[in-house]
């Protein structure tokens, strides 16, 4: 499409599930902003520290710009030629089953529904599946089993209308910050709202919360099993609701009374006193909201949690009212749209069922497809394994990087690399996952891609292009329709657009659609490229005049439907019931907790996975963000005072953290927010960006049984303090070849790079700092030696301007980080300033901001101190100085910990 740059673009941010609307300018010299959108309902007009810094993030810096074979450039006639003809070979020789697909939320909902139209009813196999069975999995199968369908039944607004929201394995403030600031803003106007936050860890979403519940690592069963028993002990039932539109409530209420409210201390690890309050807080609160997230579904026990939490709102009727129900938020963009079209390896399009014969002849005769996979694929983990084991010889990868975010991250590597045929498109040329592709077919990235998403509340909206796309890049659906014709399927994969493949997926949703199937955006059926491009963002179902769902609060189940062509009011279902099983009525599941301990005289501490509030996944995209590397630029580990005192751990420290699965090196973090007994680690890091930082190797391939979601928040692991002779820091104007080290990571900065690291053997200190400044870079190097105390400094100019800076000590180095990182930036023709640059610390009028803790401003703990201690006791005060947590907000609970800190102090 033609990229008009005199105009701000209406697109949707590629970070997670809330799905906020983005505006995206293009000046005349090429400069990209961006800004909140103000008219998009989601987020209107906020925007993260991520989505504030999405322009610094689409350079062409690393991208696949050309197809390669075995590395080599080539043509996409080539390479679509060799992709299609050994799928074809392969199924030919071995069967369907033996090629598969693993794609990603980051696609759009029509690069989804491409690549599962092929799989699933030209190839006949449904190996597909997605990133999200790590993330949403069990919300689906928690779902499915208590309403017949995969309905989330409410909407943003509900968080602003709950008088108690209840925040289950959810760090909101980092990982959904919009959503937090939607909660934080409404808490403003209505001080009487409650906030419950149930987390192992005391998050910075605790600042907002009246009560943390710092629960053991999968004690969510046992929470809301006994808040069941606790409901039907207190007369706190609706029982008009429960016998008008459910089924299986007894024996629900008989499985919950097996734990005495002893038996829940126990197994929650909470005290008695705080489970009361909890419950009778919930009993007495009927516009209650409860969201979850990870921390519920990413457990081997995941669909009993999430069953164990719509059971509590079936029972007081708090489902799909405004301001009730249980809240699914999901992780990425669009795990909603891949739910949507069947991305799942045991759904079909539509949320329309695998298993169901009458489904699968309907999708077929729709498709006018050979034949429809009669039978659930391979999930994430066990696709993996059957790599491994040479049941699947043919891979295609699209848009992930499953070598880093997959359990036992190690042995899919090894996988990948045994596979006879391994396709991967992709936007970078080097990730971990893309160095073992035969070929790499290179994508389109976020601004140059054309689509729809859908967000957390089933809303709808735009992905639109502002920039040309570069080199030979494609479309993922261009990608996969080209190869589908190739290997015969013409007509059926002739897409023209987007447009017209988001009309086929809108057709198929209303086609035969009786008003048992909840997804229905049959509206827009017959949207042209015009309107297409015009689409306003809109909740489903958004069903087409005449259909049974239209009006759907007559004749449907949602509460309010959309007249066709027009954006819908806020949706909720199952108000008045109507739900998607045969008898029209939810499901209580019967639940008893089953004990999830995992740890052993070996493995005495459970590690949690999870992610940081600046970066994203495994940091494609963040990582090209110096202003995102800020904040956290390496990888931890985070383990409580008593867990460090007891394995002689300092802070600060590197540690290896190791499973049975392996090991990793780590930064520590001793803090009291982590629950003894635990450790916690970020996600993100690769190796691309670290030494040996890779987390999820060291997750157990265990999943839920059910849904097949990975288990990533209790595994067994130990930590143990690494014993440095040295540790360093630098910063460096260009990044390292190669880095010799035990332990390093290399982060983003103002112009260039910051690297920290720690070496277990004395090396030639002038060698190690040369190879690091770049051996045959001239230029003029300072040093200073104290070989008998360990401590060496460098300091390499090219001019006036600093090429490299490296110092070295026996512990951690004191060095400030902020500080040196602004020197690359600096003019250096004064020698004295030189000096202290090798000194490493400020000199003259040098200011040192300190850790940084507002990205959006870049101000650091340093200058938030000294404003405290100039009068500045709020977080208001400190916005109105600094700017610092008056953008995306996310900073605003460190900001307090700040200001109480110094106020402790002071009172000392």
């Amino acid at each position: 499409m033609k990229i008009d740059d005199a105009r701000e673009v209406r697109t949707t941010c590629p970070y997670c599930g809330v799905g906020c609307g983005v505006l995206a300018k293009v000046a005349a010299n090429g400069e990209v902003t961006v800004r909140g959108d103000p008219d998009h309902p989601a987020n209107l007009g906020r925007l993260c520290s991520k989505g504030s810094a999405l322009a610094e993030t689409i350079d062409l810096d690393g991208r696949l710009l050309y197809p390669e074979i075995h590395g080599r450039r080539t043509d996409w006639d080539e390479a679509l030629d060799l992709v299609a003809s050994t799928f074809s070979r392969t199924i030919a020789e071995h069967g369907p089953e033996a090629v598969a697909f693993y794609v990603s939320g980051q696609l759009l909902t029509e690069d989804y529904y491409v690549a599962n139209k092929l799989m699933k009813g030209f190839i006949g196999s449904a190996n597909i599946d997605t990133n999200s069975r790590l993330c949403m999995a069990s919300s689906v199968a928690g779902h499915r089993r208590a309403f017949g369908s995969d309905t989330v039944p409410g909407s943003y607004e509900d968080l602003e209308l709950a008088d108690l929201i209840v925040l289950v394995g959810s760090n909101l403030a980092w990982c959904h910050p919009v959503l937090y600031q939607r909660i934080a803003a409404a808490r403003e106007k209505r001080p009487d709202m409650k906030v419950v936050l149930v987390d192992p860890r005391r998050t910075m979403t605790a600042d907002i919360a009246d009560m943390h519940l710092a629960i053991a690592p999968d004690g969510d069963v046992a929470l809301f099993t006994g808040l069941l028993a606790y409901l039907g002990q207190h007369n706190a039932l609706d029982r008009t609701y429960i016998t008008a539109h459910t089924t299986g409530f007894g024996q629900a209420l008989f499985a919950a009374s097996a734990l005495d409210l002893a038996g829940i201390a126990a197994a929650t690890g909470l005290g008695e006193d705080e489970l009361v309050r909890f419950y009778s807080l919930f009993a007495a609160t009927a516009n209650t909201v409860t969201v979850y997230s990870q921390g519920v579904n990413q457990s081997s026990s995941g669909t009993d949690k999430v069953n164990a939490i719509i059971n509590c709102h079936l029972a007081t009727g708090r489902i799909g009212k405004p301001g009730a129900g249980p809240f699914s938020v999901t992780g990425q963009p669009n795990a909603m749209g891949g739910r949507e079209v069947g991305g799942l390896a045991n759904m079909l399009a539509a949320h329309m069922e695998i298993e169901n014969p009458e489904h699968r002849d309907r999708v077929q005769r729709f498709w006018s497809a050979p034949a429809v996979a009669e039978k659930p694929g391979l999930k994430a983990v066990e696709m993996f394994q059957a790599v491994a084991d040479g049941r699947i010889k043919a891979l295609w990868i699209m848009a992930t990087n499953p070598v880093d975010s997959m359990p036992d991250a190690d042995a899919v590597e090894v996988a990948i690399k045994a596979c006879p045929f391994v396709v991967v498109s992709d936007v970078l040329a080097k990730t971990d996952t893309v160095r073992h592709a035969h070929v790499r077919l290179p994508a389109a990235a976020w601004g140059e891609k054309d689509g729809s998403v859908t967000n957390s509340e089933r809303r709808i909206s735009r992905q639109r292009a502002f920039l040309a796309t570069p080199g030979e890049a494609r479309a993922d659906w261009w990608i996969v329709a080209e190869v589908a014709k190739r290997m015969g399927f013409d007509e059926a994969f002739s897409h023209p657009s987007p447009a017209d493949i988001f009309a086929e997926h809108a057709a198929l949703s209303a086609f035969e659609n009786d008003g048992a199937r909840d997804f229905d955006i049959g509206a827009y059926a017959g949207v042209d490229a015009e309107t297409y491009e015009g689409l306003a963002p809109f909740q489903w179902p958004a069903p087409s005049q005449g259909s049974p769902l239209w009006p759907a609060g007559q004749a449907g189940r949602s509460e309010r439907g959309v007249q066709a062509g027009h954006s819908s009011a806020s949706t909720r279902f199952f108000a008045n019931g109507n739900f998607y099983t045969p008898d029209g009525k939810a499901r209580f599941i019967p639940i008893r907790p089953v004990p999830q301990t995992r740890t052993n005289e070996k493995f005495p501490l459970v590690l949690n996975t999870g992610r940081v509030r600046d970066h994203w996944h495994t940091m494609t995209r963040t990582g090209k963000s110096q202003r995102l590397s800020q904040h956290l630029a390496e990888p931890f580990a985070e383990i409580h005072p008593a867990d460090a005192q007891h394995f002689g751990i300092g802070d600060a420290d590197i540690v290896r953290v190791s499973t049975e699965h392996g090991e990793v090196l780590l930064r520590a973090l001793v803090t009291a927010r982590q629950r003894p007994g635990s450790v916690f680690v970020p996600m993100h890091w690769t190796d691309q960006f670290s030494a040996r930082a890779r987390v999820d190797a060291l997750v157990a391939p265990i999943t839920d049984p059910i849904s097949g979601q990975p288990a990533s928040k209790n595994v067994a692991a130990r930590v143990e303090r690494f014993a440095a002779v040295a540790f360093g820091f630098a910063v460096l104007a260009e990044r390292p070849a190669s880095i010799d080290a035990d332990y390093w990571s290399l982060a983003r900065c103002a112009a260039g790079w910051r690297l920290e690291l720690a070496l277990e053997a004395d090396r030639d200190w002038p060698g190690f700092a040369a190879s690091l400044f770049g051996a045959d870079a001239p230029g003029e190097t300072l040093a200073y030696h104290d070989v008998a105390g360990g401590h060496y400094r460098f300091a390499r100019f090219a001019g006036s301007r600093l090429t490299g800076a490296l110092y070295l000590a026996p512990r951690p180095v004191a060095v400030s980080r902020g500080w040196a990182v602004e020197q690359l930036s600096a003019d250096h023709a004064d020698r004295r300033g030189r000096l202290a640059i090798v000194a490493g610390r400020p000199g003259g009028n040098s200011v040192d901001r300190g850790a940084i803790v507002c990205s959006c401003f870049g101000v650091g703990a340093n200058q938030i101190a000294e404003a405290v201690r100039g009068g500045c006791v709020s977080v208001e005060a400190i916005g109105a100085t600094l700017h610092a947590g008056t953008n995306c907000g996310s900073c605003r609970a460190e900001i307090r910990t700040i200001i109480e800190a110094r106020r402790l102090h002071a009172a000392e």
